[in-house]
Parts: structure tokens; C-alpha cells; sequence
């Protein structure tokens, strides 16, 4: 057997997991994840919009939600599981992933919820800002297929509404229009 024979013979495994991965990737880049970023400035200090913002167990300042409970001691606790209801009666249940209080960050996923999301993660940040803070929500997720009649472009206007509604609430809440 020629050298070079022997040498496709030997690579045809790994041409073949290699054509398996690629065709993997391509199913994956077909059900990309969606991305929402919204962001406001607000003329508060950052302290004391993280005072604020971050706390995991309470979502008082924004205007859709009735009621936050959480099921642990420590709220900012990675691991720990608010349960929302909001002013309509939806309920969702979102489980803290990171909280890095020194860097005013902190993660979060869907656990259930009525929304027509999947595999939802969100991060929520407040940064220095001339003459105050800018406070940045984004999150990455998939629409549900079981979704039926919502596009992925109507899933990524609903998160951004539900966070252009929570930085309302935040100026409110804090008497700091901007």
C-alpha cells in the first residue's frame, strides 16, 4: 500500500468527525441565541443605584412587578430563586447565577416563566457615568418553539420592554431623571 493511500485510509475517521462537528456547529448557528441590550444613564451616583438594583430579592422599583420572594437567607446568594409576580398575575422564577457586589454586577437565568424564551441568562450592571451612572440589562437566550406566533424578533421586544419599563421605574425610584 502506497504512503500516501495509507495516509487517507488513517485521516477518513477524522474527516468524518470532523464533517459531524461541522454539521453540529451549523445546526447550533441556526438556533443562535437572540441578544437584548438596553442601557440608561441616570443622574444617581452608582452606589447608590446598586443600593438599589442590587439587591436579587427585591424588584420594588420595577412598575410590572406586584410581589419578589426568595427562597434562602441570603438573596445575593449565587444559587438562590426569586419568584416573581407581577401586577397581572404572571409568575416567573429566576435562579441568581454571579453577584460580584464590588464590581455592581449580577446573573441571573430563567428557571419558568410565561415568556416566550428559552435558556434565558441575564446580567444586569451598574457603571460610573459622567455626572452619575449607567445602568446596563442584557441577556442572551432563544425563542421558545413552543411559542407559536412570536417571531424572534417579537421575543427580543418584549425583553427589551420589560427592561426599558425597569429603568422607568429605577428614575422614579430614585428622583433622578435623566
Amino acid at each position: 500500500m502506497s504512503p500516501a493511500l495509507s495516509l487517507a485510509r488513517s485521516a477518513r475517521p477524522w474527516a468524518a468527525a470532523l464533517l459531524g462537528a461541522a454539521a453540529l456547529l451549523t445546526a447550533m448557528q441556526a438556533r443562535a441565541a437572540l441578544h437584548v441590550e438596553e442601557s440608561t444613564e441616570l443622574a444617581a451616583p452608582p452606589e447608590k443605584v446598586w443600593a438599589l438594583v442590587g439587591q436579587f430579592g427585591s424588584l420594588a422599583w420595577h412598575p410590572v412587578v406586584a410581589e419578589t420572594r426568595t427562597d434562602g437567607a441570603d438573596p445575593n446568594r449565587p444559587g438562590c430563586q426569586r419568584t416573581i409576580t407581577t401586577r397581572d398575575g404572571a409568575r416567573l422564577v429566576e435562579a441568581l447565577q454571579d453577584y460580584r457586589a464590588d464590581e455592581r454586577l449580577l446573573s441571573y437565568r430563567i428557571v419558568e416563566s410565561p415568556l416566550p424564551v428559552s435558556g434565558y441568562r441575564s446580567t444586569l450592571r451598574v457603571l460610573p457615568a459622567p455626572g452619575g451612572s449607567r445602568v446596563v440589562w442584557s441577556s442572551d437566550f432563544e425563542r421558545d418553539p413552543a411559542a407559536a406566533g412570536v417571531s424572534d424578533e417579537q421575543a427580543r421586544e418584549i425583553v427589551a420592554g420589560i427592561y426599558r419599563s425597569g429603568f422607568e421605574g429605577l428614575r422614579g425610584a430614585l428622583g433622578a431623571p435623566r
